[in-house]
Parts: C-alpha cells; structure tokens; sequence
C-alpha cells in the first residue's frame, strides 16, 4: 500500500480545465460530492478556478499533514463554513477560529478524558439495550436503521454529556436537524458565488425555524441548570464554569448554546450515520458478520456486555473503521488562507479555498488496493502501521480532529456488541444506496433493514 502520493514539482499553479461554474453550482446543490473534480480520486493534489476563485482540493496524505498541522495557523474556516454552519452552531467549537476556538476546546477536554469516557460506558451500553429491545419488539418489520440510530446516540449524549437533558424531545431535535442540514447545497452554492445571505433558496424557511427550536430547547436547559446549580460533572457544568485563561470571561448563554448544539449535531449524528452504513454494509458482508459474532461471543463468553469487554472488541472495532472509510461521515474539510504560504512546490495566495475531500483520500486508487471494496482487515493492527496517518480522517486531521473521537468509537462498538449477538439486520433490496452530502454523509434514502430475532 503506498504511504504517500508522488507530487509533480511546479511553482505555477496547474489549473485543471474542469465543468463550468454553472455546471459546478448545480451538482453543488444536487450533492457536493458531485461538485468534487472526478480527478481528486486519482491525482495528489487537483487546481480549479470556480466564480473567480482559487480551488485547492488535497487528496496527497503528506500535504493534506503539511496543510492541516505545519499550516494550520495560515488557515481558517471560511466563509462557506460560516455559512452553513453558523446559524445553528454559532461560534462553537467547529467553527470558532485562534484564540476563541483554543480557550473552547480546553474548556472541554475533561470532559473527554480517558477516565472520563470509561465511566460513561455503562450509559451507552444501556442505551444500546433499550435500542435491542425495542428493535425485538419489531420483529419481522423493516426499520429506517438510520432513524434508529439517531435515536440510541442521542439518549446518549444528552444522558452522558447532559444528565439527561431535561425533557428534551428527541424525535423533533432529529427531524430539526434533518431539516436544518437539508438545504445545505444551496448554502454551500451561494457563498461559492459570493452572493447576499438574503438570497431565498427552497428549504431556508424550514431551515430557520429548525435553528430557532434547536437553540431555544438548549436554551431552556441552560437556564434551568443556572436556576437549580448543582455538583454533577458533565459537559453543561464544564461550559458554566469555563473561564478564558487570558481575559478571565465566562461563556454567555449564547456560547454555551453555540458548543452543546456542536456536540449533539456533529456528536449524535455522525456515529450515528457510521453505525447505520456498518449495519448494512455486514448485512451484505456475512461473512464479516460471523466474525465480529463470533469475537463478541468469545470476549463476553456468551454474558450481556459490560464496560470492561468494549475494549477488547478489536475487530468490532475494525469493522467500524472500515464503515467509516467508505462512507467517511463528514466527507470534506474545507479551509480558507488567511495569508501566502507554501504548500509544498506551490505557493498558496491568500483567499484560495483549500479542500481535503476525505470521501476522496479514502476512496483513492494510489492509497487504498481496491477502495471500493469492504474489507475490515485493512484496519488489522499489522496493515495499519505502515499507513500514512493521513489517509484515514474519519474525525479530520490536525490540532482540529474531533475532540470526541475515542468517545465514538467506544459508544460504536458498545451499541454493535449490544445489537448484532440479539438481532440480524437484513437489506430487503439488493441495490447499493446512494451517499449525499448534507455537510454530513447520509444515505439519499431512508436505509430500510429488516429486524429478524437471531434463535
């Protein structure tokens, strides 16, 4: 497997002569992904000029380090992320930059450590029964597993990192997402374009109303854990708490709101939509399914699973990983330079777009034998070593990756441990399901599976 990406030596930006703008606004509301230059699958690093502007799309694993780590400080979100992102999520942790974003993320990171994470294990394993159980309860009927999904990590986040939230009604904050996210091309094509924010496009209303109801429900726990202060160690309390090393200030209301509506968008749905892509691609896999069955059955010896078998799950784990691989849940990192630096033999002007589209890395014919093949031991200790650690960023890359990647991945095993040894998940339609990017990658249809009751 190669590590790297051989990258041609040339000061002048070799601008690719792809579709038209028009052409490229039109797949960018249809589905981002198809805005991507088909060449970014194949060459290491990929020019365009779209609406006047300097397109970088990164496929090159050491540029992608070279961007992300040793430029990270000639790079911010950008516009088009502020856009999409900054009506709901604010200036939270995904889309804060410099100072503001560094005092955030360490506001946070207790809530994060090792420790941490162990003791809420058992919250997510009980979690997962209750998904079992009502799943059983379904037996014989096909169930949206996305849905199912985004209802299991949602209890648990709001559980672990809430206490409980409250009342907080899970059914409308997934449906408000869903419509927030919906219309999320257009937003993408209109900032591309450089045009007014006022600019109607269908679904911005729907879009709205979706952010006020998100923001106001966080809103009302905020102020209920300010009336009612108490001793509980969670991420609400962190956030109260927090104060910013250089200037002494707390978080506003509105801060605070900005971070929990971060960590229940991306934190629920992007384990979320990775867990409902390994269940179908395992139902079309058996053979892939016997082994995590039986690595469970072995590690738990045929008990209900406890905290201390998650870790030993190893290739539950893989299995994972490789769902994450094809269908990366957020599948484009998109940065703006705010100055001229170097990338390798170019130099970068400032104000270019500079994209890693991850869907692409993992996909790409130079770094995966394959890639669009479903192979679980691509993520065996022994294959993994000898991998660039930037051909696989499920949870981005650089001093931005997700924050809350190792909780992910404990709270996927845990919910496939509980699910798989109970219930068979079947696809009742052969064809493969098309991924759309809704800033998440989601399945463009509700991907229906049959419960069956394992004997």
């Amino acid at each position: 497997m190669s590590a790297a990406i051989d990258v041609p030596s040339s000061e002048r930006l070799p601008f690719l002569r792809g579709r038209s703008t028009a052409a490229t606004v039109l797949a960018m509301i249809r589905n981002p992904l198809e805005a991507l230059p088909p060449e970014v699958f194949i060459e290491p690093v990929v020019f365009t000029r779209t609406a006047g502007r300097t397109q970088v799309f990164l496929s090159d694993p050491t540029l992608i380090h070279e961007a992300l780590v040793k430029s990270t400080d000639a790079l911010g979100k950008g516009e088009n992320v502020r856009r999409a992102l900054g009506p709901a999520l604010g200036k939270g942790l995904l889309t804060a930059d410099g100072a503001h974003w560094k005092w955030q993320r360490q506001a946070v990171a207790g809530a994060f450590r090792h420790d941490k994470l162990i003791e809420l294990q058992p919250a997510m394993i009980a979690a997962a029964e209750v998904t079992r159980d009502r799943l059983l309860a379904a037996n014989g009927t096909a169930l949206d597993i996305g849905h199912e999904m985004m209802r299991t990590t949602f209890d648990i986040i709001v559980e672990t990192m809430m206490s409980g939230g409250h009342g907080i009604d899970v059914g409308k904050v997934e449906q408000g997402i869903t419509d927030y996210l919906k219309p999320s091309g257009w937003t993408f094509a209109l900032a591309m374009l450089n045009l007014p924010e006022w600019v109607p496009f269908p679904g911005r209303g729907k879009a709205r109303e979706a952010v006020a109801f998100l923001r106001s429900s966080l809103a009302r726990v905020i102020a209920t854990r300010r009336k009612t202060p108490d001793e509980r160690f969670d991420l609400v309390s962190m956030l109260l708490s927090a104060s910013d090393p250089e200037t002494g200030r707390s978080m506003s209301d509105d801060e605070i709101v900005d971070n929990l509506m971060t960590f229940i968008t991306a934190g629920h749905e992007t384990t979320a939509l990775g867990l409902a892509w390994t269940f179908h691609l395992l139902a079309r896999h058996p053979e892939y399914e016997a082994k995590v069955l039986e690595e469970i059955a072995a590690v738990t010896e045929g008990q209900p699973l406890r905290a201390e078998h998650v870790a030993r799950l190893n290739y539950t784990k893989q299995v994972f990983s490789e769902a994450m691989r094809l269908y990366p849940p957020a599948p484009i990192i998109t940065r703006t330079a705010l100055r001229e630096f170097r990338l390798g033999a170019f130099t970068i002007p400032a104000g270019t777009n500079l994209h890693v589209p991850i869907y692409a890395v993992h996909h790409h014919v130079s770094l995966w034998p394959n890639p669009e093949t479903f192979q679980p031991d691509r993520f065996a200790p022994d294959a993994a070593k000898d991998r660039h650690r930037y051909a696989y960023m499920p949870f981005g890359a650089g001093p931005r990756v997700c924050i809350g990647n190792a909780f992910a991945i404990m709270e996927a095993v845990a919910i496939l441990a509980v699910i798989l040894p109970a219930i068979r998940l079947a696809n009742p339609s052969a064809a493969r399901p098309k991924a759309i990017m809704k800033v998440t990658l989601r399945p463009k249809e509700r991907l229906l599976m049959t419960v069956q009751a394992r004997a």
